[in-house]
Formats: structure tokens, sequence, C-alpha cells
């Protein structure tokens, strides 16, 4: 029996993949529904390749991120100093669009010595916290930007004994990263919402099939001005306990959920989750 796919929603590692969005057309060609989740196309580029994202604004991830860091500096008493950011790939669009946030939130004082591409390879994600360890002298600060990130920047800290020369800012919460902030081996955790991104795909990719205009309209109620094409999902700021620097009142909290460890944790157990 064979099966045709009504919808399907992609999430784009490559922004700028050209293949990836020529076959994205042809499926929408075909009348396949093809929306992005979590990873967008270049959205100046290939907005046409999709009608809706769902997911994170990435950029606004990176700011939140960025002002957390920024903070985190700050308590220790620096004005100035360097930090590296490390991904799986620095040309995708997720990435990309966080490491520009933080860049632009973490403010000229502090500069941006590298960032580091790892293409999802686990031991180079930790060979690249040790290069920039070694080759950046004035580093003040590591930033994770993919799930795995963090736990390898913890990992290296933790075994070569320099945890405390560096602030460990990380995006997600993946459930090594979450052992390592209870250890005290990472400062603030930016967290996305990936259950909700789920549940949102498949209420739109439904509606869209069924052409429930009722439905696409409440999720995206700006549809055709800028940015309308765009459902975000929610961020969570995780710190270790409410001793830390990084504070609720840093961040808008129609945007932001502001929560310490053992606070996250027992989310993730209402709905038996390890990690978000």
């Amino acid at each position: 029996m064979l099966f045709r796919s009504a919808g399907i929603a992609i999430s784009v590692i490559q922004a700028d993949n050209q293949s990836i969005v020529e076959e994205m057309k042809k499926l929408q060609a075909k009348g396949v529904k093809v929306i992005t989740v979590d990873g967008d196309v270049n959205r100046g580029t290939f907005r046409d390749a999709r009608p809706f994202y769902i997911g994170t604004d990435n950029v606004v991830g990176g700011r939140v991120l960025g002002t957390a860091t920024r903070a985190l500096l700050e308590a220790r008493g620096l004005k100035e100093g360097g930090y590296v950011q490390f991904a799986g790939f620095t040309d995708n669009d997720n990435a990309r669009s966080r490491m520009n946030g933080v860049k632009e939130a973490i403010g000229a004082a502090f500069t941006e010595r590298d960032r580091m591409a790892d293409e999802m390879d686990l031991p180079r994600a930790r060979d690249n916290v040790r290069n920039a360890t070694q080759n950046h002298k004035d580093l003040a600060a590591l930033v994770g930007i993919w799930a795995y990130n963090a736990p390898a920047i913890a990992d290296v800290l933790a075994a070569s004994g320099t945890r405390e020369k560096y602030v460990v800012a990380t995006f997600d919460a993946a459930d090594l990263a979450i052992g390592h902030m209870g250890k005290g081996n990472i400062d603030c955790m930016v967290v996305q919402n990936p259950f909700e991104m789920g549940v949102q795909t498949v209420r739109l990719l439904k509606a869209l099939v069924e052409e429930d205009a009722a439905v696409v309209k409440e999720m995206y109620p700006r549809a055709g001005a800028a940015d309308g094409d765009i459902y975000t999902t929610g961020l969570r700021v995780v710190v270790p306990d409410g001793s830390s620097p990084v504070k609720r009142e840093l961040f808008d909290p129609e945007v932001v959920e502001f929560l310490t460890l053992p606070e996250f944790k027992a989310w993730l157990a209402k709905y038996n989750l390890t990690s978000s």
C-alpha cells in the first residue's frame, strides 16, 4: 500500500542549502503542506519555501542569553573580556540568529573572540572548548548554543579544574546539562519548549490539510505582515538557585518564564520529561 504525505514539518539544519529549498518547493507544488519547525530557512532569501515557521524566535533567545551572560560577567566585577560561542554549524539559521542575539545583548564592552562549529561531532565539541581556552587568554565566558554544547563545556572545565575562571551560559536543557547545573558547572540556561513545538506543529499541519482557516488565523493573526509567519513557543531562563546574579527583573515576563533549577525540574517531572 502506498501512502501520500499530506503535510511535512522540516527542521532545517543549513538555512542556505539550495537543494533543501528546491525539494520543499517541489513538495508544495505537489500539494503537500510544508512548514519548518525549530530550524528555519534563510528568511531573507528563501522565505517562500514554506508559509509558516514554529519554534523559538532565535534572535530573541540569543538576546536573553546575552543579557544573562552580561549580568554574570558584571557580577564578577568584569567590565571587559572575551567570549566564545559554540554550535554545531555557524551558518545554521537558528545558531546564527542566537549568536547574533547574544552579541547584541552582551554589549560592545565584551569581545566575541570566535564562533566555533563542531558539525555535531561530540569529541570535536569538547576539543573546541579546549582550544578556545588555550587560544584566548582574556576569555571570560563560554557560551553554548546547541544542547550538547553545554555538557561539552562543563565536562572540559570540570576535567581541567578551570571552572571558576569562566562564566558558562548555555542554550537548551539536555539531561546532562541539568545534572551539571546541579553540580555548579553551568551558571545559566535559556531553555526552549520543544514539547510545545511538537503540539503546535501537529495542530498547524492538521489545520492546513483540513483547510481550517480559523485555526491558522488564531496561530498567525499577523500573517502577511513582517514576521507574521512566525509562531514562537516561549523561553525559560533557568538558574541554579535564588542567589544567582541573573534575576527575574532582567527579562520581559511576557517572553520569558524565570525558574530556579528545582522549579524547572519539578516542571519536567510533571510531564515525565528528563530534558527540554
